[in-house]
């Protein structure tokens, strides 16, 4: 049987998404503009609240045209850091011992294989980050607070270099390419990601970047934040500070050390990596998701037991509703149903699920995500509605990547699709979306 030539394995992309090339542009330009946006709006010196919307062109501006400003977004020590701490990951996935798994069969036939030690790695990291606290004191982890615009300009950097390297690199021949990178735009192309699994060596740069440098750099980040927190206020942290720390690190160890339920993701399995998941991953998840700690270090708040009570179950509801959803539906897709879920089953053969929480609604995951980003921005109070941007955002994105989804699966299943539409009609929450 003759192999596949490379016009018919990776086919030009017809049909754009994120309103094509003009959509990724705007999504290029302004994933960094937000991430420094949301903090030069919300710091220290605006108490948190962003400036009156009547003045923000003037000082906007005024900032722009001063080669001072533009300076200080660059910060030589910030810049080994974060390329040092980079390194560390890439190190620690060599170095450290972890089981390779398999992911879904690609269209060449073959299996790309992943190396499983992203929660060792965490671990790795808060142990020597423990032993930093102890030699040096809870103030010397104050450096991340302050080299944080640094920080992100070295984040970005780094981004923008693996979006044009492996752009570049995907034009040699053999290259598996994304059914959705392969449109012939370079702005599109670039954005999206046109290489479906670009690797170095046995590294696999895309579920590396998913889960390592920016996922456990972010609880870093968070724990710096309460270090400075805790220097100003004489060595304690506030309630809502340890709510913040608490949640969010559940969420980042719960995802490393859960770190094979990600091969099934549609980043892993069909997204191409490009900008779009660069930026994400290095950029916006470490230096925006953390927002809410930041704003507690010069905002410091005081819950008491009852407000701390309710926010913790808030919190609670959502992970359990987030985890059991998720191992559901991975235990199902490893050939395993303990819980003797209905399901139907496609002209494809493929098996989808219509009980238990896949059957409430068709991405119930959502919806306690959404939850626990409700639950991480309520600590902050209501004093500024930036410290709320993360919720409306996820919302937006998971929302698009609903939407996206399920345009994937009618592709894929057609007209069954439609038959599973009728049997879980809610898109993420029952009754309402």
């Amino acid at each position: 049987m003759s192999k596949p030539s490379a016009a018919t394995l990776n086919p030009r992309t017809t049909t754009y998404e994120f309103l094509g090339p003009i959509g990724a542009f705007a999504v290029t330009f302004g994933v960094p503009v937000m991430t420094y946006a949301l903090y030069f709006g919300c710091n220290e010196n605006s108490g948190g609240c962003p400036p009156p919307l009547s003045t923000i062109p003037d000082s906007a501006s005024a900032a722009l045209s001063n080669p001072e400003w533009w300076k200080g977004l660059w910060d030589p020590y910030a810049v080994k850091l974060y390329f040092g701490w980079y390194a560390f990951c890439v190190a620690a996935w060599a170095i450290l011992p972890g089981d390779w798994v398999e992911g879904s069969q690609l269209r060449n036939g073959g299996h790309q294989k992943y190396k499983i030690n992203a929660f060792s790695t965490c671990l790795l990291a808060l142990g020597l980050a423990a032993g930093y606290l102890v030699r040096y004191g809870v103030e010397s982890f104050t450096f991340i607070y302050h080299h944080w615009v640094g920080l992100v300009t070295s984040a970005l950097l780094m981004s923008v270099a693996q979006g044009l390297l492996w752009y570049a690199l995907s034009f040699q021949s053999g290259r598996l390419l994304a059914l959705g990178g392969n449109s012939g735009n370079f702005i599109y192309d670039f954005y999206i990601g046109r290489e479906l699994n670009p690797t170095v060596g046995a590294l696999d740069i895309k579920s590396f970047n998913e889960l390592r440098p920016g996922m456990i750099l972010w609880l870093l980040i968070d724990i710096s934040f309460a270090c400075e927190q805790a220097t100003r206020l004489g060595g304690r942290i506030t309630d809502s500070m340890a709510l913040v720390l608490f949640f969010q690190s559940l969420y980042i160890v719960d995802a490393l050390y859960n770190e094979p339920a990600i091969l099934t993701t549609m980043d892993i399995t069909s997204d191409g990596f490009g900008f779009m998941l660069a930026v994400g991953d290095l950029l916006w998840v470490p230096f925006v998701y953390s927002l809410q700690a930041r704003y507690l270090v010069f905002v410091p708040k005081d819950l008491g037991l009852l407000a701390s009570a309710g926010v913790l179950g808030v919190n609670f509801a959502g992970y359990w509703i987030f985890r059991s959803a998720n191992n559901e539906k991975n235990e199902f897709r490893n050939g395993r149903n303990p819980k003797n879920l209905k399901f139907m089953t496609t002209e494809r053969g493929s098996k989808l699920l219509t009980s238990g929480w896949w059957g409430a609604s068709r991405h119930p995951n959502y919806m306690g995500d959404l939850l626990m980003a409700l639950a991480w921005s309520l600590p902050t109070g209501f004093d500024t509605p930036v410290t709320y941007f993360y919720v409306v955002y996820f919302a937006v994105l998971l929302i698009h990547r609903q939407r996206r989804d399920d345009e994937n699966c009618e592709k894929k299943y057609g007209k069954d699709w439609h038959k599973y539409m009728q049997l879980v009609p809610w898109r993420i929450i029952p009754y309402v979306y």
